[in-house]
């Protein structure tokens, strides 16, 4: 059974589904939630609160699915497809991480700021806390990307290094930035970064 934070932050996306951000009432989040709006104040402090939770969620849970896709694959450069994939598969369903991606937050989206340093030091808990810092940038959370496919992946010059990472990265990104036409375009990018994967490996580059 979800926490009631959970069970408010899944109401508030929910609520986001339907309406634009503004449109969101905070009363209407705590019934959907079926806990009571001073529950809901005392988890976010604020709308701004509650929004800055809901995109801390966001990018936390697609760091989540790119350690599972690290983990997907015989070899690094399978693995690092498996990460591109999953990338582009998800921007597309998912609005919230399209915007943390791409930096473009349209008009119906919450784009909080950082909360100010005092109310961070007076949020009730430590996940609070952490939201209240403000959401990663693009340039943040490609990089946390790229760090954790370097530690999983390893460095032992048998896979791809950082160029590769981050190459794999760029590549996602202009597929989340400017979909392919058609379905399938995650495969049509694995496609594409196994040939980029392949020419730029060692042993490519030495024959």
């Amino acid at each position: 059974m979800p926490t009631a934070r959970e069970a408010l932050l899944n109401a508030a996306l929910a609520a986001l589904a339907e309406l634009p951000w503004t449109a969101v009432r905070m009363v209407d989040v705590a019934g959907a939630a079926g806990v009571s709006r001073q529950t809901l104040y005392n988890e976010f402090g604020s709308k701004e609160g509650l929004a800055r939770a809901l995109v801390r969620r966001e990018a936390d849970a697609y760091l989540h699915g790119v350690e599972r896709a690290l983990r997907t694959g015989p070899d690094a450069a399978s693995r690092l497809v498996s990460v591109a994939e999953w990338t582009v598969t998800a921007a597309a369903g998912r609005p919230l991480l399209r915007a943390l991606l791409t930096g473009c937050w349209g008009e119906r989206l919450p784009a909080p700021r950082p909360a100010p340093v005092r109310t961070r030091v007076l949020a009730g808990t430590a996940a609070q806390r952490r939201a209240d810092a403000g959401p990663p940038a693009p340039g943040e959370l490609l990089a946390a990307v790229r760090d954790r496919s370097r530690t999983v992946l390893g460095r032992d010059g048998a896979g791809p290094g950082e160029e590769a990472c981050e190459l794999a990265m760029r590549l996602a990104l202009s597929y989340v930035v400017a979909p392919a036409a058609g379905e399938g375009e995650a495969r049509g990018l694995g496609a594409v970064l196994r040939r980029a994967l392949s020419a730029t490996s060692p042993t490519a580059a030495d024959r």
